[in-house]
């Protein structure tokens, strides 16, 4: 089983989607991740973000890895071509440069086709922004997972806090996160929008384990 989980920057999917793996004994599969690590390995090599048939290129050789801990189906490390990129990807420069990566088309041909190779091997949660409507568009359950854009820059900022890596000015995430909405959603590759069939779930306000609870309920209908 596939259960979808797609939305906006900042919406909470990476942490809601571990915990939905975790309480279904799913795997899961962060595919915002995978953007993020051929954005780092751009940056890193000076590709333009803006050269199509590069990123593509580069999409298509490097070798993205997930590692899990023993008895965890939530991976523990990204690492790309051998590397540990696991903190490097979560910059304040990795979330610039993320959205124009992802919308290169041929860097999503390359990602999509390892993320149906890995997702149709088994029970996943799988989030990002075109799950349900690219991915796995035959997903048995479909999230569409959204706030508020000042709730999303407060919960940025917090993460980014606790981790010490990223900005922590609030009104700079906020406008990132406005900037990046309207590109994700314009973009003519696989942009922002629910599936037709999509569950929408607005988290402003609620509490994280009210939403884990509604996706977690929808998987068991589904089942």
């Amino acid at each position: 089983m596939i259960v979808a989980i797609d939305g906006p920057s900042g919406a909470g999917k990476s942490t809601v989607a571990k915990a939905v793996a975790r309480t279904l004994g799913f795997s899961c599969l962060d595919t915002g991740a995978m953007y993020r690590a051929i954005a780092w390995l751009a940056c890193a090599q000076g590709i333009s973000l803006d050269d199509n048939e590069a990123l593509g290129e580069l999409a298509q050789r490097a070798q993205i890895a997930f590692e899990h801990e023993a008895g965890d189906p939530l991976p523990r490390r990204v690492l790309i071509d051998g590397q540990d990129v696991t903190e490097a990807i979560r910059t304040a420069e990795i979330d610039r440069a993320v959205s124009p990566v992802s919308a290169a088309p041929a860097v999503r041909e390359a990602l999509v086709a390892q993320q149906q190779r890995i997702g149709r091997a088994g029970n996943y949660v799988v989030e990002g922004r075109d799950i349900g409507t690219v991915v796995f568009p035959e997903a048995a359950v479909k999230v569409f997972l959204t706030a508020s854009p000042e709730e999303r820059a407060h919960r940025r900022v917090r993460q980014n806090v606790d981790r010490g890596i990223g900005s922590i000015d609030y009104d700079e995430v906020l406008a990132d996160i406005i900037r990046r909405d309207d590109y994700d959603s314009h973009r003519a590759t696989s942009p922002l929008k629910p599936a037709s069939d999509a569950h929408e779930l607005d988290s402003t306000g609620l509490y994280i384990e009210q939403i884990i609870s509604q996706i977690c309920d929808l998987a068991h209908q589904a089942s």
